[in-house]
């Protein structure tokens, strides 16, 4: 496939106005692919902000891209208008420190994060890891949404390793910040017996709030509210109140607000609008409440005037 003298101008136009862009499928809110959500994870934990173009929107860039780098897949990351290379080469640089230096940063922190392995937990991995004679070591990952993941693996010499309970991990450079102070024990209760991990650093969890509490809050001026159901819903019963909506024109902006910044999200009896103030949490913020029973409540409990539907 050529390279049309148009797709070219677009793609160095794009490359001009971000030293830092990352060619990606959805966007850094809403990754649409586990390469993607990688690279963004990496990225996010560096740098404030970067370019990003959503090639599943933009067909003419998807395909001009691979050859404009003579890169095959996305995600591409391009700094100072440089390809680095996809979600792998990423990580790999990342380790080494190669991506710190091509981003202008300084030497990465190396200091093993602090971990607490109950005993109960060193037990029952050591269990599990005994008897492994192929090189393997216990990496411990934990991903922008601070999910833990352990995998047996070998080493590549180049992870950060802590160790506690005599137990080592052996943790990523993107991973090592998220695990500082996280707690590993072993439960026993109806649901089964497991690990289970307390990561501090994690955003709290999403709130139910009444909506009486959420008329006390308006109120007060102490709470930001986005209606997430879809405009022909709101247009059968408006939110009475100053309030935002979320919809695919907006979503970006609203992911951009102060991250603990209260905000209640409301829907039409509190399904949907769980859902959606999860997905903000994993983007991190801090304050976040689920208006329980929805428009459906409000116009039961607080204001008749809504009509019901």
């Amino acid at each position: 496939m050529s390279l049309s003298p148009e797709t070219r101008a677009r793609i160095e136009s794009i490359l001009g106005a971000h030293h830092v862009v990352l060619f990606m499928k959805g966007n850094p809110q809403g990754p649409q692919c586990g390469f993607s959500a990688k690279a963004v994870g990496i990225l996010g934990g560096l740098v404030p902000g970067f370019g990003h173009v959503d090639v599943l929107a933009d067909a003419e860039i998807r395909e001009g891209i691979k050859v404009y780098g003579q890169w095959p897949t996305i995600p591409q990351l391009y700094v100072g208008g440089e390809l680095l290379g996809g979600s792998d080469i990423i990580e790999q640089m990342l380790n080494s420190g190669e991506l710190h230096e091509a981003l202008g940063l300084a030497a990465p922190d190396r200091t093993p994060p602090p971990i607490e392995i109950t005993p109960a937990a060193a037990e029952a991995i050591g269990r599990a890891i005994a008897g492994n004679d192929d090189g393997a070591v216990l990496h411990l990952s934990v991903d922008p949404r601070f999910n833990a993941r352990f995998e047996l693996k070998p080493a590549t010499g180049q992870e950060i390793v802590s160790e506690a309970a005599g137990i080592r991990l052996h943790l990523d450079l993107a991973s090592a910040p998220r695990a500082r102070g996280i707690r590993i024990d072993w439960v026993e209760d109806v649901r089964g017996a497991g690990l289970a991990i307390h990561n501090p650093n994690a955003p709290p969890a999403v709130k139910s709030m009444t909506v009486q509490q959420l008329h006390d809050q308006i109120i007060a001026g102490t709470i930001d509210v986005v209606d997430v159901r879809p405009a022909h819903a709101r247009a059968l019963a408006p939110f009475p109140h100053p309030h935002e909506v979320l919809d695919e024109d907006s979503a970006g902006r609203l992911a951009e607000l102060p991250k603990d910044l209260p905000i209640a999200f409301l829907c039409h009896h509190g399904n949907s609008s769980r859902q959606a103030a999860e997905h903000f949490r994993n983007l991190g913020f801090h304050d976040l409440y689920n208006v329980e029973g929805g428009i459906d409540a409000w116009s039961s409990d607080i204001d008749p005037s809504v009509p019901r539907y």
